[in-house]
């Protein structure tokens, strides 16, 4: 080194909030980024809903913390059967930044723990962002009134107005899936031909198929030219895309989630797809949703994933790169430009920021 210091290497304290470890699987997208975080000697920490709690007015969790220093392997699949964590009960305001990675519907408790340490730890996403964006209605109010990314959407829970769209349908099939589900759970297409049966359908997802007994909204979507070939995942970062990939539905079925037992192919975006993708970027960055998922079919925006976006594995393999490396480079700069404006006693402006 000489008389010359040797440059400090940027950490940054950074905690998943997200399901058990031990639902983690294998092709899990958080596993990669939790992975390439302690890859690069960051202080990562993992903790769930239910580990949250205050004391003495201060927002706790205690938590699952990666052993600092020890040797993590180049394979994913290694570092998740040989990781070190031990569990400490940690201030959540000393995190840099608090990544949420759990699946909806979300408690909105979890949103209350976070309002407390929203000012002094970046939030990804927001939580304002979360609140607004955490079901499909985020999608189905989406202004857009020419129609131009938006196919028609209903959103209800009275039976007699659902079946009344459907009747007066100018299309023989429609798209119904639950307000809050997630990973193709509950997605069926409604088909005007069974007009005997919508009625019982209709009542069965809007006021049987919860536990709890409570009446459930419903999403009434016009299907798409196309639909049956699947969809296209694109990943947001800050307003844009990063990358996409096909997802193929299994022979028979609708749904094209990868849950669901549906396929990927590699996939290009057209220039049509990035110039919507970026217009609805704009929105995603003004309300704080700095990582999403968007689902297209056919240039039209079906879904928008805040909390949980998957695929990521997937992307990886068939392009040959690693995706969470954009992402942790992104929380990086993130966490400097805090850092940079709280030295100068400044607010950090979010529209300098910019993907690489």
């Amino acid at each position: 080194v000489g008389k010359h210091k040797k440059e400090e290497i940027f950490k940054m304290k950074i905690c998943f909030l997200m399901y058990p470890w031990e639902r983690v699987t294998k092709g899990d997208s958080t596993l990669r980024m939790i992975h390439e975080s302690v890859k690069r000697g960051h202080e990562v920490s993992m903790v769930t809903p239910e580990r949250l709690s205050i004391r003495d007015s201060i927002t706790m969790g205690n938590c699952e913390v990666f052993t600092k220093d020890q040797k993590v392997s180049s394979s994913v699949s290694s570092f998740q059967q040989n990781c070190e964590k031990t569990f400490k009960f940690l201030p959540l305001a000393e995190f840099d930044v608090v990544f949420m990675r759990a699946n909806p519907p979300l408690d909105p408790f979890v949103l209350n723990f976070l309002d407390s340490i929203k000012e002094d730890v970046f939030v990804m996403n927001a939580v304002q962002g979360l609140r607004e964006a955490n079901n499909k209605i985020y999608t189905a109010a989406y202004y857009d009134p020419d129609q131009e990314f938006i196919p028609k959407t209903y959103v209800s829970k009275d039976v007699d107005y659902l079946q009344k769209i459907i009747e007066e349908s100018d299309q023989e099939q429609m798209i119904m899936k639950p307000l809050d589900g997630y990973g193709g759970k509950g997605v069926i297409i409604i088909e005007k031909s069974a007009s005997k049966n919508i009625k019982s359908l209709l009542d069965y997802y809007v006021n049987s198929s919860t536990k709890d007994g409570k009446s459930q909204y419903v999403i009434l979507q016009e299907f798409i030219e196309g639909a049956e070939k699947g969809d296209v995942r694109v990943f947001m970062l800050h307003g844009e895309p990063i990358g996409a990939l096909r997802r193929v539905p299994a022979k028979g079925d609708v749904r094209s989630n990868i849950s669901a037992g549906g396929t990927t192919e590699k996939y290009k975006l057209s220039k049509e797809e990035i110039r919507i993708c970026r217009k609805i970027g704009l929105k995603l960055v003004r309300d704080g949703l700095f990582f999403a998922g968007l689902d297209l079919i056919g240039s039209k925006l079906v879904e928008v994933n805040v909390l949980s976006p998957g695929a990521m594995t997937e992307f990886n393999r068939l392009n040959k790169t690693k995706i969470q490396e954009k992402i942790i480079d992104y929380l990086e700069k993130i966490v400097k430009a805090r850092k940079a404006a709280l030295a100068k006693n400044n607010e950090i402006d979010m529209n300098s920021i910019t993907i690489d």
